[in-house]
């Protein structure tokens, strides 16, 4: 006598559980486990860059981190790119204007005027192209090494520190390109200025 088989479906109580507990599982893991794994394994092998690459000055005081740009507005400091959000960091981005659009004809014709009125001694033909641009994020920490030698006269005549100890400076703070093949030099204008701070004294 031949014995059939017969297979039962499982009760749809036990596909409920069943599907209950594989997300407890999965939140667990993906949820809790995972996020505190990467976490502290950030925290060992790079805490700088885990805690937002925070930038302190020489009195030990956290000022910003060294990957958002900020907006120094003391004609003595070197200045940075245009933002179009205000170096905002809870936003980035760009309006995304086209070259031929008003409002960034009129922005960009206001940026010129002011460099002109606050760099009387830099010809408006050395002035680089980035000092009047935002970058696409608007969060742009850095500037080229020519952006900044061009804010030197300025910074000399208001500071009386000479020309030669900036320039100095502005070596010091460049940064080659990543891996010696990727990217641009450049300047990181928050680590310039609490450098040139210090000269101030």
């Amino acid at each position: 006598m031949l014995m059939h088989a017969t297979s039962e479906k499982p009760s749809e109580g036990s596909s409920l559980l069943i599907t209950v507990r594989a997300a407890i599982v999965f939140i667990v893991l993906c949820g809790i486990v995972y996020p505190l794994a990467c976490t502290g394994l950030a925290q060992a092998l790079m805490p700088g860059h885990a805690n937002g690459s925070l930038i302190e000055d020489a009195a030990g005081k956290t000022v910003g981190s060294e990957l958002i740009g900020q907006t120094f507005t003391d004609p003595k400091y070197f200045q940075g790119r245009v933002s179009s959000i205000d170096n905002k960091a809870e936003a980035s981005g760009s309006n995304n204007y086209a070259p031929s659009n008003p409002d960034m004809l009129k922005r960009t014709k206001d940026s010129i005027e002011a460099w002109q009125t606050a760099n009387p001694d830099v010809p408006i033909g050395k002035l680089p192209i980035a000092l009047i641009t935002n970058s696409g994020s608007g969060l742009d920490p850095h500037i080229t090494p020519q952006s900044a030698e061009v804010q030197i006269p300025r910074i000399s005549k208001l500071t009386g520190i000479a020309a030669a100890d900036l320039e100095k400076l502005v070596d010091k703070h460049t940064e080659g390109r990543d891996l010696g093949l990727f990217g641009e030099p450049r300047v990181n204008v928050l680590r310039l200025n609490i450098d040139l701070q210090t000269w101030f004294k």
